[in-house]
């Protein structure tokens, strides 16, 4: 079930009204409640892998208690690999099982020798198995380094592990922050509520409006990239950075502002990447919870920044290599990510890879300078190289990509394969960074106006904008449901 069906818009507030109206007397009712619910939720695309997400709620429940109670370190790391085993072992083979045999298959044909494809096999990756996997990890390795207690409550581990809004696309929780949460009883907040509506109707818009309304033309431009002249394939890369952007930040403004809804606050997940000074700053804002996994549970373990700075360099590799490899099965993702390396690596040895930390872009100004401007152009024109690699199916085309605008460099007018104005989108798309320009600093409250008057424009507009777009017959699937 999408976040942009019409099935979840009659799920959702039946889940709501049912979770308020019966389940507010005892927090296991309440738990006990989602957690059903969200098993539907997920097993409603196909409920055979079910039982992955309760086989991994299952031994990660169990192995937090035995990491627990481990009198040796020796017992205590035995217990640790298991879950890793486990949780890498599922993702492994439903998401990496192919991507290995047919590399294995192409090494082996280098020396003259084929031996077919016999050993492939016909896998359905089950939609969000990156993501609990890696949530649920989370929980056991937090046991182990003794940042977390576990907990006794079995219905509360579920429900965090498998709760509905964030559980197919993130955010990736920490325990320390969801679980804590399940575990504590629910009030109902009207302000939290309708903070979380006007969440959800952002998100929606950037999905709707902003993400699949560009689709049509990203999917043109990347499947005839050899038809198209260097002027259309850089304007196709453009567009997808504000689809990928509009649909992913679009997914978590929902599923942060649907858990607000049941009284949950999820971690914030994108602060307005597109205005990024640096790859460092960016990174501090795109997909923050993945970010943030690999960095308390890869970068650090490796020894970070604290060790030397060549080694420091090799750590910055292999998470750039890792998050690579993590979003998919094919090269592509893997030069994506050695890409970031490269352009994260110069700006770690010049110290200025923190800088931007605790800032926003024209800090406590109307208009950025001249030097914010350049810095953000230029930073977003090297993410969207990146996305080349990201967006193309194979190595092959994103090379093919990249030579078809090295040597056909000639502006040509792009025709929408529609038949839709282009001058429309570049208006739309140019409202839109206004806007979010506007709301850089609280990517929690995208309608926070002091004027009755403004905002019911902008209320008006969105809501207009979302009934305008909207189409239930296009299979328009979130990018990171593939993840």
């Amino acid at each position: 079930m999408a976040f942009n069906s019409l099935d979840f818009f009659i799920f959702l507030p039946i889940v709501f009204l049912a979770y308020w109206l019966f389940f507010t007397k005892k927090t296991n009712h309440q738990n006990t409640f989602i957690l059903v619910a969200s098993y539907f939720f997920y097993g409603l695309w196909d409920w055979r892998f079910l039982f992955l997400i309760i086989a991994s709620t299952v031994v990660d429940y169990f192995v937090g208690q035995y990491i627990y109670t481990s009198d040796t370190t020796k017992e205590k790391k035995k217990w640790l690999w298991i879950s890793i085993i486990f949780n890498i072992g599922l993702l492994g083979f439903f998401k990496y099982y192919n991507f290995f045999i047919d590399s294995w298959i192409d090494f082996i044909s280098l020396t003259g020798y084929e031996i077919g494809n016999s050993w492939t096999l016909q896998i359905i990756l089950p939609v969000g198995i990156s993501f609990y996997t890696f949530q649920t990890m989370s929980y056991s390795l937090d046991i182990y380094y003794k940042r977390l207690t576990p907990t006794k409550d079995f219905i509360s581990f579920a429900t965090f592990v498998s709760f509905f809004p964030q559980l197919v696309a993130g955010p990736i929780e920490r325990a320390s922050n969801l679980l804590s949460q399940i575990s504590a009883k629910k009030v109902f907040n009207y302000a939290q509520c309708t903070a979380g509506v006007k969440l959800i109707v952002w998100g929606l818009f950037k999905k709707v409006v902003i993400a699949d309304s560009i689709a049509p033309i990203v999917d043109d431009i990347f499947a005839n990239y050899s038809e198209y002249p260097a002027s259309t394939l850089i304007l196709g890369v453009s567009l997808f950075s504000f689809q990928v952007y509009g649909d992913f930040s679009g997914y978590s403004d929902i599923a942060i502002g649907t858990a607000k809804l049941f009284g949950i606050e999820l971690m914030s997940n994108f602060k307005f990447p597109n205005f990024s000074r640096n790859v460092a700053e960016y990174w501090q804002r795109w997909h923050i919870s993945l970010s943030t996994w690999f960095r308390h549970y890869v970068y650090i373990p490796l020894g970070g920044s604290r060790v030397s700075k060549l080694k420091s360099v090799r750590n910055i590799i292999i998470i750039f290599l890792v998050s690579g490899f993590w979003h998919g099965a094919n090269w592509t993702f893997i030069a994506w990510g050695a890409i970031h390396a490269a352009l994260y690596i110069p700006v770690f040895l010049m110290g200025r890879n923190r800088i931007y930390m605790n800032t926003t872009v024209a800090e406590n100004k109307w208009f950025p300078s001249i030097t914010e401007i350049l810095q953000i152009l230029c930073t977003f024109s090297l993410i969207t190289f990146s996305r080349i690699f990201f967006r193309s199916e194979s190595i092959t085309d994103a090379f093919g990509f990249i030579k078809q605008i090295c040597s056909n460099f000639r502006f040509e007018t792009y025709e929408h394969p529609l038949g839709y104005r282009m001058i429309d989108y570049f208006i739309l798309l140019t409202i839109f960074t206004i806007y979010e320009f506007r709301i850089r600093r609280d990517e929690r409250s995208p309608f926070k106006f002091k004027s009755r008057v403004t905002r019911f424009i902008v209320y008006t507009i969105v809501i207009l904008g979302m009934l305008l777009f909207f189409d239930d017959n296009i299979d328009r699937s979130f990018i990171y449901f593939q993840f």
